[in-house]
């Protein structure tokens, strides 16, 4: 498995050794000594989550409050997402960057993100199905999300918000700048106080 540290710290993509025959194929979407090498410290598993989306489906922007946060490492089994990744870490030097990755079944990458970034997904195909490991439980209380299409971000997603099939709550999150000033963004030093 080889790791590609993307341009925001703690964002890396993982491409697996494919092993295939006449029947299929093979991959280890996980391994702990490889990730802890790649990345500098283990990932605690504490949750696996699976999502099925239909074609036009936005997931996201969503961020945990830090501490504690939540670390994910998340690929797509079926189908076609486009993942996004944005520095949400105030005092970050890359804050208000993004990254995107097309995750597929046809061609098998996983994306790891730390704590503190923000993650979404749109699916390019019906029933595109993610998995993701977090490293804390799902806390509602401590989960936030901002408008995936911010025009301060400026997110390529490939669709329009009026193509975009966004639950209430993601159609309703704020703006980049109002969760700044609500105080909801995590600061960067806190994030990187987590690993010493």
């Amino acid at each position: 498995m080889e790791f590609t540290r993307l341009s925001i710290e703690g964002a890396f993509v993982a491409t697996p050794a494919i092993h295939a025959d006449s029947r299929g194929h093979f991959f280890e979407w996980f391994k702990a000594p490889l990730f802890a090498e790649a990345v500098g410290h283990d990932l605690s598993l504490a949750q696996a989550n699976c999502s099925v989306s239909a074609r036009g489906t936005l997931r996201g922007l969503h961020f945990a409050d830090v501490p504690p946060g939540q670390a994910k490492y998340v690929t797509c089994l079926a189908g076609n997402v486009l993942d996004v990744i944005v520095d949400l870490r105030v005092g970050s030097p890359t804050f208000g960057t993004w990254e995107s990755v097309e995750l597929s079944s046809s061609q098998p990458r996983m994306v790891y993100l730390a704590e503190g970034l923000g993650h979404g997904f749109v699916a390019r195909a019906d029933a595109s199905t993610v998995v993701y490991l977090c490293s804390t439980a799902y806390n509602p209380a401590a989960e936030h999300e901002v408008d995936p299409f911010d025009p301060d971000l400026g997110i390529d997603w490939g669709i329009t918000r009026d193509e975009a099939d966004l639950s209430a709550k993601d159609a309703a999150a704020p703006s980049v700048k109002a969760a700044l000033a609500a105080g909801l963004l995590p600061e960067f030093a806190s994030c990187q106080s987590l690993f010493g």
